[in-house]
């Protein structure tokens, strides 16, 4: 098996992070923000200038080895809806030797699967063993899809052993409100809170001005730096960009993904709720 990044993923970002983490981006509802989570970790990680390394899991759509500039290796974990073994062995394999970020991004058919299969192999407890942090990133969204995605979350959570999970809260397809309490007053969120590192909000606005900025890069699949590069944007969709990215590392380097130091953050919808990151 090819271990290949590409010219931009090898040279870039030369400086190792202190410690390795793992970051999964996942979430059993196709459509809700996955692939965006793990480019906007990606491009995170690389201005603070930590050695990353992009890994899609996504055996339909691929869609994060579609932003060329991220330089993604691709992987194909499943087959015949089992877990490859020998692949995931062979990525494995590199969180536990290599120094760096990962940024794993899973599909919705790979969710189910591949949880299951690093739990029955206890996969966290052999990376934590080695020194590995792991993070597990779960989108929740407004909308149709919020039930979908609030059950996704807490399946994750339930299953967990411990706080490691980062709530993205994308209100793009709506407000995430339910009987009128915010993700934080939620239930659901009530209930798994010891399982939750932070939060990150993705916040709705002005859909014919903010809306179309972040469509059209999207749908380009270019990255927050490639958009303020590019002449298809104007000035003022560029100034949009810049805000709603600033926003995003702003909310990560308050969470301290990359030290895990303790914090107090849980925001999103107007609602603050208090949650510890684990040391």
């Amino acid at each position: 098996m090819s271990w290949y990044m590409g010219e931009k993923g090898m040279t870039a970002n030369k400086l190792a992070s202190p410690q390795t983490t793992v970051h999964i981006s996942l979430q059993g509802k196709g459509g809700v923000g996955k692939t965006l989570v793990a480019s906007i970790l990606v491009q995170y990680f690389r201005q603070k200038g930590l050695t990353v390394y992009p890994v899609d899991t996504d055996p339909v759509n691929h869609s994060l080895a579609q932003y060329r500039e991220l330089g993604v290796q691709s992987l194909e974990v499943l087959r015949d809806g089992r877990v490859d073994q020998r692949t995931f062995d062979g990525l494995l394999e590199r969180l536990l030797t290599e120094s760096g970020v990962f940024v794993v991004d899973s599909g919705a058919s790979t969710f189910i699967p591949l949880w299951y299969y690093m739990l029955e192999n206890r996969v966290f407890d052999c990376l934590r063993n080695s020194g590995r942090r792991i993070v597990i990133h779960s989108v929740i969204t407004g909308g149709q899809a919020m039930a979908d995605t609030l059950s996704g979350f807490a399946e994750v959570a339930r299953t967990s052993r411990e706080r490691s999970i980062v709530v993205w809260l994308n209100e793009y397809f709506g407000y995430i409100q339910q009987d009128g309490s915010s993700f934080g007053e939620m239930a659901t969120c009530r209930d798994n809170e010891q399982k939750i590192l932070g939060s990150v909000g993705i916040a709705r606005r002005n859909q014919d001005t903010f809306g179309r900025d972040i469509e059209e890069m999207i749908a380009s699949k270019l990255t927050f730096a490639e958009a303020l590069r590019n002449g298809q944007f104007s000035i003022m969709a560029k100034q949009r960009l810049k805000i709603v990215r600033d926003e995003l590392f702003e909310q990560l380097d308050a969470l301290n993904l990359d030290e895990l130091r303790k914090s107090s953050t849980v925001t999103g919808s107007g609602a603050v709720e208090k949650t510890a990151l684990a040391s």
